[in-house]
This record gives structure tokens, C-alpha cells and sequence, in this order.
């Protein structure tokens, strides 16, 4: 698979287990209940390494925030006998896409697959399936 220049991660194997260590002792310390917690740990971590387009990744979640649905989550879960999980899920997923943006306050890093022509980024290629459409500044 070729590489793309546009999304870039850096993050390196001792803060990811420390920090997936971290997560799960909270996790299993509060029974589940401090899980909020511990996945803003988790998705802080991931968005401080990515980026894409050369914006840094910010998470904006809090834990504070999904602590109530969470809440409500699990009790439903606990009466439903597990089957309400099955909802539980997506939406977390979709509170993380929500709470994720783009750091404007910072300058992009540099892209990797970009040709430099009288100091203005140029493309090398265009994405299959975009006849005419450059990626770079407009």
C-alpha cells in the first residue's frame, strides 16, 4: 500500500502501553463505572499523535460530559441483561468523532509528499476518482 503523505501518526509503543495501563487500571479499580475517564485518556493520547494534512489532532471530550450517559448507559445495560451494549457502542464512537478537531492555533506540519516550486506546496498526484482537483492550498 502506498504511503500517504496526508495523515501522519507519532506515537511510539512505551507512552501507548503506559497509557493503555493506565486506562485499564482505572477502568478496573472503579468496576467500569470511571470508564469515561479513562477513554479520554486514551483518545487525548491519540489525537496529541495524528495528523492529517499537517493539523495536529485535538480530542475536546470530557470525561465530566459523557460521565451521565455513561451512567444511564450502564444501568440500562445492567436491566437489559447486556442487550442494550449493542447501542452502546456506536455511540460512543460517534462522542469521540464529535469531540475531535483540527488544532488551528498551530502551523500545519510540513507534508511529506508535496514538491516545493518557487516556495509554493504543489501536488505531485491526484487522488483516483478527482479529475482536476489538486490537494494543497487553493
Amino acid at each position: 500500500m502506498a504511503k500517504s503523505g496526508r495523515l501522519r501518526f507519532d506515537g511510539g509503543a512505551a507512552t501507548y502501553v503506559g497509557t493503555g495501563i493506565l486506562a485499564a487500571l482505572v477502568t478496573i479499580a472503579t468496576v467500569g463505572i470511571c470508564y469515561p475517564f479513562a477513554l479520554v485518556l486514551r483518545e487525548r493520547w491519540r489525537a496529541k499523535h495524528s495528523s492529517i494534512d499537517g493539523y495536529q489532532l485535538v480530542f475536546t471530550g470530557s470525561a465530566t460530559a459523557l460521565f451521565g450517559n455513561w451512567i444511564k448507559w450502564l444501568f440500562l445495560s445492567f436491566i437489559t441483561l447486556g442487550i442494550h451494549l449493542f447501542r452502546v457502542g456506536p455511540r460512543i464512537a460517534r462522542w469521540k468523532w464529535e469531540h475531535t478537531d483540527f488544532d488551528r492555533s498551530r502551523q500545519p506540519l510540513p507534508l511529506t509528499d508535496t514538491l516545493s516550486i518557487v516556495g509554493v506546496p504543489v501536488a505531485i498526484a491526484q487522488p483516483p476518482g478527482a479529475p482536476g482537483q489538486l490537494y494543497g492550498p487553493a
